[in-house]
C-alpha cells in the first residue's frame, strides 16, 4: 500500500490514527505506529511538559515515525509547537486554528506538516503556506467538526491542491478506505475505531458505549453556537440539545459541557460526559489490538483495490 503518504511519512500503510483529545496518549500512538501506520499524540489544551513526556515515553516504544496534533486554540499552543521541535518530532497535524506561524520553525527543522482542513479555501490556503499534505475531514467524524460530509469535501479538495489529501471522517473498515483512494485520497486518518483498541488508554464504559452503538445513536450539539461537536448520544447530549432548542446562551451550553470529555475517556460517566465519536460507531463491534486492525484494514482495501492503480 505505497503511496505517496507513506513516502511522505515513511511508513508502511497510508492510515494515520486521529489526534483525539484525552484519548490519544502515548501507548495508543506508539501502538498504531508499531502496526505501520502513523500513530499521533493529541496535545489538545494540555501543557507542553505533559506533551513533550507523552513524546519521550512513545519513543521508548516505538521506533517508528509517529506525530503531535497541535490544537492552535490551546493557551499552550506556542510552546507545544517548540517542544515537536524540540524533541524531534517527524510530524504535526494542526486543527482548531490556523498554523501559519509556527510553519516556518518546523519546515526548519524538518517536520511534516499536516493541518486538518474542513474546505477547499482553508486547504489551498495551507498549501500557499508550505503544508505538505491536508487531512481533509467530513462531518461523519467524531468532535468538531464541519458541514460538509467525506464524501463531497475530499474529491472538491483533491481537485483543488496539488499536495496529498488523506480522508477523514466515515472510515470503519477497508471499504471505507477503498472508497478514499477512489475520491483521490492518497490515506486515511481513522479516529472512533482506534478508540475502542487494546492500546487505548480510555475508560472501559466509553468503549463499551462505542462498541453497543447503533447507526442512530450520534447527535451533534453546538450548532446554534458555531461550535458544532458530535458525541453519542445520552443525558448530556439531550439536555444540551433541548437548552439549544429553547435559546439558552452560549456560557449557559458551555458549563454543560465544561470537563465533559475527561469525565468520559477518565472516569468513565458515559452518562453525563462527551463521548465523542464518529458516525462510524455503529460499524465498530469488536476490540482489536492495532496491529490485529491494521492488518484487517490493509487486507480488506487490498482486495477490493489491489492492482486498481491506486498504490505507487
Amino acid at each position: 500500500m505505497k503511496t505517496e503518504i507513506t513516502t511522505l511519512l515513511g511508513i508502511e500503510y497510508p492510515i494515520i490514527q486521529g489526534g483525539m483529545a484525552w484519548v490519544a496518549e502515548y501507548h495508543l500512538a506508539a501502538g498504531v505506529s508499531n502496526a505501520g501506520g502513523l500513530g499521533l499524540i493529541g496535545a489538545a489544551s494540555a501543557p507542553a511538559d505533559w506533551v513533550r513526556e507523552q513524546i519521550r515515553e512513545a519513543k521508548k516504544l516505538t521506533d517508528k515515525p509517529f506525530g503531535v496534533n497541535i490544537m492552535l486554540m490551546s493557551p499552550y499552543a506556542d510552546e507545544v509547537a517548540k517542544v515537536i521541535v524540540e524533541e524531534g518530532v517527524k510530524v504535526v497535524t494542526t486543527g482548531a486554528g490556523n498554523p501559519e506561524k509556527y510553519m516556518e520553525m518546523w519546515k526548519e527543522a524538518g517536520v511534516k506538516i499536516i493541518p486538518v482542513v474542513a474546505s477547499v479555501a482553508l486547504a489551498k490556503r495551507m498549501e500557499r503556506a508550505g503544508a505538505d499534505a491536508v487531512v481533509a475531514e467530513g462531518s461523519e467524524a467524531g468532535g468538531h467538526i464541519g458541514e460538509n460530509t467525506t464524501m463531497v469535501l475530499v474529491p472538491q479538495i483533491v481537485d483543488a491542491v496539488e499536495i496529498p489529501v488523506i480522508a477523514a471522517g466515515g472510515i470503519a473498515d477497508g471499504r471505507g478506505i477503498a472508497a478514499a483512494f477512489m475520491l483521490g485520497a492518497k490515506g486515511v486518518q481513522m479516529g472512533t475505531h482506534f478508540v475502542v483498541t487494546e492500546e487505548s488508554q480510555v475508560h472501559e464504559n466509553y468503549k463499551e458505549k462505542i462498541i453497543k452503538a447503533k447507526d442512530i445513536d450520534s447527535r451533534v450539539t453546538g450548532r446554534t453556537t458555531g461550535h458544532p461537536v458530535r458525541a453519542l448520544r445520552n443525558k448530556m447530549t439531550k439536555e444540551y440539545l433541548k437548552l439549544e432548542k429553547e435559546g439558552a446562551s452560549f456560557e449557559e451550553l458551555e458549563l454543560l459541557t465544561l470537563g465533559g470529555l475527561r469525565k468520559a475517556v477518565v472516569e468513565g460517566d458515559v452518562i453525563n460526559g462527551s463521548v465523542m465519536a464518529g458516525q462510524i460507531a455503529g460499524m465498530v463491534t469488536e476490540k482489536l489490538s492495532c496491529k490485529a486492525l491494521v492488518e484487517k484494514l490493509v487486507k480488506e482495501t487490498d482486495a477490493l483495490i489491489k492492482g486498481a492503480g491506486f498504490y505507487e
